[in-house]
């Protein structure tokens, strides 16, 4: 018969360091997609009518605001396994 704390302890860090690692390289994914839309001119009679809509009817600000708002959301996923992970520590102790 195995220890169910020892048990639990090995599931919490488990699934905290896969929480953390996915949450990490889709935040980071997200964030670089975020950026894509500003970083670059595009095509030069798109850009003139995108700039005379107002700002928050833009495609491209809307765009990079989903894609930023998604890497801080896998972000906290991320921040969630680093809580997992260090609650799995604590109850092998």
């Amino acid at each position: 018969m195995c220890e169910d704390g020892a048990v639990a302890a090995t599931v919490l860090i488990l699934t905290g360091t896969f929480a953390l690692a996915f949450g990490l390289v889709r935040g980071y994914l997200s964030a670089r997609a975020a950026l894509l839309p500003v970083s670059g001119e595009g095509e030069p009679t798109r850009t003139l009518v995108e700039a005379s809509k107002p700002l928050h009817a833009r495609t491209r600000v809307r765009t990079s605001l989903r894609h930023g708002a998604q890497a801080l959301v896998w972000l906290a996923v991320a921040l969630y396994g680093v809580l997992l992970v260090t609650v799995g520590l604590e109850v092998i102790r």
